[in-house]
């Protein structure tokens, strides 16, 4: 496991990786109209995105998980986005605050990233008490 300090940078690093490809699919889809249900379509996409980049650089890199197989990943992404689903209800009520109370892009975007900075440090708790802690039969 890596030292506070380092393991504290390397998270913030792949929070912001995880936001850039979440805001990246958003925009990508956002390209296409701002409808409103092409909003929800952004917010879905860039959500799944940025989940997938998250959990694949935390599992390694934050949690130190070298367990392979499907089981193993199936159970753990699968407990991942459950914590992620508490946590991204902030990052979503924090982003359509932003774009319902002041209407831009750039609005909804700084929503986006108080959400997902509030909605990062409790996911870590999330994740190291629950998602990535040794089961009683690994210890």
């Amino acid at each position: 496991m890596a030292s506070g300090w380092t393991l504290l940078w390397r998270y913030s690093l792949f929070a912001v990786l995880a936001t850039a490809a979440n805001l990246g699919a958003q925009r990508l889809v956002l390209m296409g109209g701002d409808r409103p249900g092409r909003y929800l379509i952004a917010v879905l996409a860039g959500t799944a995105v940025g989940l997938v980049v998250k959990y694949v650089l935390d599992k390694r890199w934050i949690f130190g998980d070298d367990e392979t197989g499907l089981k193993a990943h199936g159970r753990k992404f699968t407990l991942y986005t459950i914590m992620g689903g508490v946590t991204t209800a902030l990052f979503w009520g924090a982003e359509t605050g932003f774009w319902l109370w002041f209407g831009t892009h750039e609005a909804r975007e700084i929503g986006a990233l108080l959400g997902l900075m509030v909605g990062y440090v409790v996911k870590y708790q999330l994740d190291r008490r629950i998602t990535f802690a040794p089961r009683a039969g690994d210890l």
